[in-house]
């Protein structure tokens, strides 16, 4: 599935708005709303919003399903992903790329920029 800037809805794929018009697809936190939504639990379309939503989970304690959080220095999160067991997650990371898994456990990259956890619901 494309990435898709502001696409996705807790009903799934969208067309996103401004560097997303053209594309259906999802963008970070449309692909979390939308997993979260299919729980039966509503998300905020924002990752920061996402971020203020739930309960602040330790990394120790991570399940999955819980949301990874990552970037914005002392703002608000840039980045959200769906944690999926084994070290993986999968998350939608740019425009011009796929939803797809990643292994944040084994991420340099990941880890630095590495924000938070919540668990919604």
């Amino acid at each position: 599935m494309p990435f898709s800037w502001g696409g996705g809805s807790a009903s799934g794929p969208t067309i996103g708005i401004g560097r997303g018009a053209g594309t259906r697809g999802f963008d970070c936190s449309g692909l979390t709303l939308y997993a979260w939504a299919r729980a039966g639990v509503a998300l905020g379309h924002y990752t920061g919003t996402q971020f203020r939503q739930g309960r602040r989970v330790p990394l120790r304690a991570r399940r999955t399903g819980d949301l990874l959080f990552f970037g914005g220095g002392t703002g608000d999160p840039t980045h959200v992903a769906l944690y999926l067991g084994g070290g993986l997650m999968i998350h939608a990371p740019k425009t011009g790329d796929v939803v797809k898994t990643t292994d944040f456990l084994g991420s340099p990259y990941y880890r630095a920029v590495f924000r938070g956890m919540t668990r919604p619901g």
